[in-house]
């Protein structure tokens, strides 16, 4: 069934010309050049459904108009690819990650901290911020005191997406209540906040968090090199140079002994593997100066 056919059978209303395969095959190209993200023929009506909407905001009267906007206009391209990205997440997804974190890294991150070092972690794809509190959480551990004594530390946490709509998600840190039950009961007394429905990222936890729009694909403005580095999941959306090169650059990034976690259908492949040793299932550490 050609892509014509199936918006005919799917979505009777719209009108031949409107978005055809020229369209899809366009939106492809500039998705994967802007941001990395492969959109096979399959994507091709997922396309339509989320940029149908910005295309009738734009005052284009057909997609291939809309195609020549965003190419021309930085702003609407953004907006776009926001548009095309996959926010699905959990609180503590794939727990074994916060687990290992917890009994192998954080004692001695803990030590550093109150010996007068500093701790920089990255969250790189955070989108709608489960993760982000999950790993800050994880770090201020379930003893109320001794996590408030560590956040006073100069402890820092960079969480970063391309969509920033899901960046506005993260940094409210609100979510209904039910959605914070995958969390243990211990970190969730103390480190949240109930309000019927809803439920809030206690302040401690908040502040230590900087929330930025930033596109793994381009220039990354941070200086310096984190300790550890969280990036799951978002890599299944590239292909593997794409893969590849990022690891390398995460890898690059990550200070000697650092950590890098990515997710469970993600392996590190190419040039990385003479930077990082694997430590457990998806989960690496960059070798010793």
């Amino acid at each position: 069934m050609s892509l014509m056919d199936a918006l005919d059978a799917s979505m009777p209303g719209v009108s031949p010309g409107v978005y055809d395969e020229a369209d899809f095959r366009a939106i492809s190209e500039i998705t994967y050049k802007e941001a990395g993200i492969v959109l096979p023929t399959g994507k091709a009506m997922l396309v339509y459904s989320r940029l149908a909407p910005l295309v009738r905001d734009s005052n284009c009267a057909t997609f291939g108009a809309y195609v020549i906007r965003i190419r021309e206009d930085a702003a609407e391209r953004q907006k776009a690819i926001c548009a095309l990205t996959t926010n699905h997440t959990f609180f503590y997804r794939e727990s074994h990650h916060f687990e290992h974190f917890a009994q192998e890294v954080r004692p001695g991150y803990v030590q550093r901290l109150t010996s007068g070092g500093k701790i920089r972690l990255w969250s790189a794809g955070c989108s709608s911020g489960e993760e982000t509190w999950s790993l800050l959480m994880t770090f201020l551990g379930a003893d109320q005191s001794e996590g408030s004594a560590i956040a006073r530390r100069d402890l820092r946490l960079l969480a970063s997406d391309i969509a920033t709509h899901a960046i506005a998600k993260a940094r409210s840190g609100t979510y209904r209540t039910e959605d914070l039950k995958a969390v243990p009961e211990a970190l969730r007394r103390v480190w949240t906040r109930s309000h019927g429905e809803d439920s809030t990222i206690a302040p401690e936890v908040q502040q230590l968090a900087r929330f930025r729009a930033l596109n793994l694909q381009g220039e990354w403005p941070m200086q310096g090199q984190f300790d550890t580095i969280f990036c799951r999941n978002v890599m299944i959306y590239f292909d593997n140079p794409t893969k590849e090169r990022l690891v390398h650059r995460f890898a690059e990034k990550l200070a000697p002994g650092g950590w890098l976690y990515i997710g469970h259908s993600e392996r590190v492949t190419g040039p990385a593997l003479d930077l990082l040793t694997t430590q457990g299932p998806t989960i690496y550490r960059k070798r010793a100066a």
